[in-house]
């Protein structure tokens, strides 16, 4: 086995992002919140009147996980629907004036984070680090990965993919 978790860029962005949310739960709980509403919020803040497609596609999230965090929203009065003014199957999603109120704080929670994570940084590694996480990112959507099933060095013992 080669796998070294020291060099590892899925292992230590896996850790980063697990720090992230935990802590990002800890300063938005006492708010109301919870980390799956975070990236819903923001979008919704930016662009309001989205329809439910629209947010998945925006958020790179299932449907279905996103269903059940705009229905969490609804109930913990952040959202409203209503029905979209062309298409009579789909409804638009608003953020309630409890919802415009807690960005403040919100926004200041993830300042705080994002402070907190790059404090040993210098103004250029912060730039260059985001820079880098961008540039990942964008490398990793802009093809179709090779799931485990594709592969092509099966031993002997393993049947090759259909």
């Amino acid at each position: 086995m080669r796998y070294d978790k020291a060099t590892s860029l899925a292992y230590h962005t896996g850790r980063l992002a697990r720090l992230f949310q935990a802590t990002l739960y800890r300063r938005i709980r006492p708010l109301g919140l919870s980390p799956g509403a975070f990236p819903a919020l923001l979008e919704l803040a930016r662009t309001e009147g989205l329809t439910q497609r629209q947010l998945v596609a925006l958020l790179e999230v299932e449907q279905a996980t996103l269903a059940n965090t705009l229905a969490r929203m609804e109930r913990d009065g952040l959202i409203s629907r209503k029905p979209h003014p062309d298409d009579k199957r789909a409804q638009t999603i608003w953020l309630t004036k409890r919802a415009h109120r807690l960005m403040e704080e919100v926004v200041e929670a993830v300042d705080w984070l994002n402070e907190r994570a790059m404090a040993d940084f210098t103004a250029q590694e912060r730039d260059q680090f985001i820079d880098l996480t961008k540039r990942a990112i964008a490398a990793l959507k802009s093809e179709r990965l090779p799931t485990l099933s594709d592969r092509t060095d099966q031993g002997p013992d393993e049947p090759a993919p259909n």
